[in-house]
């Protein structure tokens, strides 16, 4: 799939426009729940995936970027398509995205993955797609689609390079996947990030739905393995959802894809009390705050931006005991390095700088130099390779005899968390 790297941003739909349309426009084949934001839109998707598999509807998900195989990207029933489907849509759509690249010129990987992504739902056929965006909104390949819903999670700093360098530029590149006559679900957001979303939805008629007014968290208190949630739906109350994620950004996560769902529903009803448990209960959403083992216990986090790194320490804060916590860090280049290592300051004991298998990885003289600099010479320790790396950090917590709770947490990139679950031979995707 030679298509070019896929982190350039080009701001023009007319490549993927005309791809769909000489495919048959499979994106029109079926409701689509569409979600953009900068943290949290992973989770969401597989989050409002379970509640719709729950009430035994196909489901097609669509997300980015993966942990391990480009498979995990296009999901149905739950499952990322085998090698020989995955082999065999690309197949299919290859003469048409040749004809494309004559016409308009070189379609890029990404967009050749949303055909691929759209067009495998189309034929298996599902009842619903649940589809992520990959980067922003308006612009973004994914939105030759009409969202019957539109979801936006929580909106900060991240591909400013790209999108803008504020948070009101950002939000309002995203805002472009709220469509005219539909309905969007908005988590909650900085106060003049909302003005945006609002004021989009305002122009297209857009139904809004917002976190902490017309739907929430009413409570979440931790449980093993998760946390226990009150959630207050657009139709009801649901009481004692178990969800097996952890923080309180998960619960967030777990109301706007409830309040997803509700707005697919026809009627007034709320959903069954125990579809939601059962669903909720069964979800995972691996590399985000995941345990991949225990004695001691290993953390593997996805987060790569200021905000996500946030929302993950203040879960790891709130979920587990640890008194004496080692980080194992990898980023990317491009990120704002220094913002998430000044997260991390407080909270990790000791710092072991690496890089994953990226070409977009910083390298780890430069990580190494920034992290003194914060941590001081005497936390930070350097692998140049991530199993290393992790072996360090794992005898260090197994040194800590003295810490009756020493914990491992593994964090800074995507790629990172994928390459350690790799590494940890960690099940499930």
């Amino acid at each position: 799939m030679g298509r070019g790297v896929e982190w350039q941003f080009d701001p023009t739909l007319d490549r993927i426009n005309a791809l769909m349309d000489v495919l048959g426009t499979p994106q029109r084949s079926y409701p689509v729940v569409h979600i953009a934001g900068t943290n949290g839109k992973t989770s969401t998707a597989r989050l409002v995936e379970s509640l719709l598999a729950e009430r035994n509807l196909r489901v097609g998900r669509f997300t980015s970027p993966h942990l391990t195989s480009v498979r995990e990207r296009i999901c149905v029933d739950g499952a990322p398509l085998s090698e020989e489907r995955f082999v065999e849509v690309y197949q299919d759509v290859l003469p048409y995205i040749e004809m494309i690249d004559e016409r308009l010129g070189k379609v890029s990987f990404f967009e050749t993955l949303t055909a691929m992504g759209y067009a495998a739902f189309a034929d298996a056929p599902v009842d619903v797609a649940v589809v992520e965006t990959g980067m922003g909104g308006t612009w973004d390949a994914t939105n030759v689609a009409d969202g019957v819903v539109s979801v936006i999670t929580p909106i900060s700093l991240d591909h400013t390079d790209y999108l803008g360098d504020d948070v009101v530029t950002i939000a309002g590149e995203k805002a472009g996947i709220i469509k005219p006559d539909g309905t969007v679900v908005i988590a909650q957001q900085e106060v003049e990030v909302a003005e945006v979303l609002l004021r989009r939805a305002a122009e297209v008629d857009a139904v809004v739905a917002r976190e902490g007014l017309e739907f929430g968290v009413l409570g979440h208190e931790l449980a093993f393995g998760g946390q226990l949630l009150r959630l207050q739906g657009l139709k009801g109350v649901y009481e004692e959802v178990f969800l097996p994620l952890y923080g309180a950004h998960q619960a967030s996560n777990a109301a706007c894809a409830l309040a997803a769902v509700e707005l697919l529903t026809a009627g007034d009803e709320p959903l069954e009390q125990d579809l939601v448990r059962q669903a909720f209960a069964g979800v995972t959403s691996p590399g985000r705050l995941e345990v991949i083992r225990r004695g001691p216990t290993v953390l593997v986090d996805a987060a790569h931006n200021p905000g996500g790194m946030r929302a993950s320490i203040e879960a790891v804060h709130d979920s587990f005991d640890f008194s004496h916590l080692i980080g194992v860090v990898g980023v990317m280049a491009d990120k704002d390095v220094r913002g998430l290592l000044e997260l991390l300051e407080p909270v990790l004991a000791e710092i072991v700088v690496t890089r994953n298998s990226s070409p977009r990885a910083m390298d780890v003289g430069e990580l190494a130099e920034l992290a003194e600099g914060l941590f001081g010479a005497d936390r930070v320790r350097v692998a140049p390779r991530l199993d290393d790396a992790i072996d360090i950090a794992i005898g260090l917590a197994d040194e800590g005899g003295e810490f009756s709770g020493t914990g491992v947490l593994i964090t800074g990139s995507v790629v990172t968390a994928g390459d350690a679950r790799h590494l940890l031979h960690a099940k499930g995707i």
